[in-house]
């Protein structure tokens, strides 16, 4: 049976979140064509419910939904009683925290608020929208909030930052339950970027490119075409025709990384890609991702996911038919030495 994603419409809620996992998760489909997941909406009382664009909604369900979801999952809000004194309806509440005994939960953007006004966040990590983040710690000062990332999966508690990292975060559930070849036929259907770490900072000033002035795009993707070769900044800017310094500063501009960070992420995506897909030993999987030796790849892997190579291909390649269930372990793969963070939320970059 496809795995049921139950969504949660409040009054006040932020239109694009609302429809992001009904367009995300209903095209994942098996290599057979089959739905992979179920996606319903409900309501308080089935009603209708107001978003902020001036028009309402009526799901087709009541929160009697969430006692069936395998998943979770409440939209941002614009306004409402978890946002002005952290309070929230009871009967939202203890519906909520019925489903969490049994259920995956998630929230983008500023859903966590909710999460959070039903006590399903008090002493995890969490993220929300960057310019939410002094009005939710005030309210809510027992969540370990954590602004500066896209998302975070703390198990069975997925949160995630504004708008279009709530397409992030449904991307690496599925990626998550079904391995990265279903996440990545998701993402090209969606005309989006199949994975963006979930560590990445949430805000980074990016000056726009001169209109009709050079790129480094065509570069990016000649590079990502020989991802195992010696790349080094200045056969990158002979390719681009620039000089050193200017393909490195516009680089930046575009990507918000330098060339050798933005490279090093590619390789590592790479090779997890490959320990998900194949059974090539590590040391190939090194050479092919560009990183020469399997005590490089173990290295930038571990910064990354927080595991070593062997770890990661047996934690995800068996589970890439097999997803996520109620009362199965929480954590895809060890956190850091913390506790805080599963793979989505570590950083790490060398």
């Amino acid at each position: 049976m496809a795995h049921r994603i139950v969504v949660l419409a409040l009054d006040h809620f932020a239109t694009l979140d609302l429809g992001i996992p009904g367009q995300v998760f209903w095209i994942a489909e098996d290599a057979d064509g089959r739905p992979l997941y179920e996606v319903i909406t409900c309501s308080p009382g089935g009603r209708p419910v107001r978003g902020s664009a001036g028009y309402s909604v009526l799901p087709d369900h009541d929160l009697s939904a969430l006692r069936t979801a395998d998943t979770v999952v409440v939209p941002g809000i614009h306004g409402g009683s978890p946002m002005l004194d952290g309070t929230l309806d009871g009967e939202v509440r203890d519906a909520l925290r019925e489903a969490a005994a049994r259920s995956r939960m998630m929230s983008i953007c500023t859903g966590a608020f909710v999460l959070a006004a039903a006590g399903l966040l008090d002493g995890r990590p969490a993220t929300t929208h960057w310019r939410n983040t002094d009005l939710f710690r005030s309210l809510y000062p027992r969540v370990l909030l954590d602004p500066d990332v896209l998302f975070i999966d703390d198990g069975d508690l997925l949160t995630s930052a504004g708008v279009a990292s709530g397409i992030d975060l449904c991307l690496h559930v599925i990626r998550r339950d079904h391995g990265s070849e279903v996440a990545n036929r998701v993402a090209r259907r969606c005309v989006t970027p199949p994975w963006r770490e979930g560590g990445q900072a949430q805000f980074i000033e990016r000056p726009l490119p001169e209109p009709g002035g050079a790129t480094t795009a065509p570069t990016r993707a000649w590079m990502l075409e020989r991802l195992g070769e010696q790349l080094d900044l200045p056969t990158l800017a002979r390719h681009a025709r620039m000089s050193v310094r200017t393909f490195t500063r516009r680089f930046r501009e575009e990507t918000g990384l330098s060339p050798a960070r933005w490279l090093i992420r590619q390789r590592v995506e790479h090779a997890r890609h490959l320990l998900e897909t194949t059974d090539l030993p590590v040391d190939q999987v090194a050479a092919r991702a560009g990183f020469g030796t399997a005590v490089s790849l173990r290295q930038h892997l571990h910064a990354t996911v927080g595991v070593a190579p062997l770890t990661y291909r047996h934690t995800f390649k068996p589970a890439a038919s097999a997803p996520y269930s109620p009362g199965a372990s929480s954590r895809p793969i060890p956190s850091g030495q913390d506790g805080s963070r599963s793979v989505a939320g570590a950083t790490g970059e060398s």
